[in-house]
């Protein structure tokens, strides 16, 4: 995934030091309960829709604005399914980082799913039951907390 503008300009000034990013996750039902996913260009990975927050961006904004770029529809929070911390990530080029994570369990008010940027190879709906094997335990964590309606907030680090 390409930096966003305003982390490759903190980059240019503390180089790979740990960088503490504010993130979302995009947790997108449809009527049948199923979950959309994205397939990643960068790792061929399917993962939840989300991705960090611009300057000025609340998280909620963040949601939104995701789920249009990358699968191409408009959405509605529902609310709120979880916060999490990540543990420190050290990527290829040796970037440190570490993000916290809003969930938003969301539904679609406009449009149909499709690859909507360079982002994603593939975005589909998927029963719970059914997920590609490949999705990472963090994301099945999620999911599982959007699912389920009404829960309290967790708080996972």
């Amino acid at each position: 995934m390409p930096l966003p503008p305003h982390v490759h300009a903190i980059r240019q000034h503390i180089g790979h030091d740990l960088l503490l990013m504010p993130a979302v996750s995009v947790l997108i039902f449809n009527d049948a309960g199923e979950i959309l996913l994205g397939q990643r260009s960068d790792n061929g990975k399917w993962a939840t829709i989300g991705g960090i927050c611009d300057p000025g961006e609340s998280p909620a904004e963040t949601a939104v604005r995701e789920a249009l770029e990358e699968t191409g529809v408009t959405i509605e929070i529902e609310r709120v399914s979880g916060v999490y911390g990540s543990p420190v990530i050290q990527y290829p080029n040796q970037d440190l980082a570490q993000y916290v994570t809003v969930a938003f369990r969301c539904r679609i008010v406009a449009g149909t799913p499709r690859v909507a940027d360079d982002e994603s190879l593939d975005v589909r709906f998927f029963a719970l039951d059914a997920l590609p094997p490949d999705v990472s335990a963090n994301h099945r964590t999620r999911i599982e907390h959007a699912r389920q309606p009404g829960r309290d907030i967790p708080a996972a680090f």
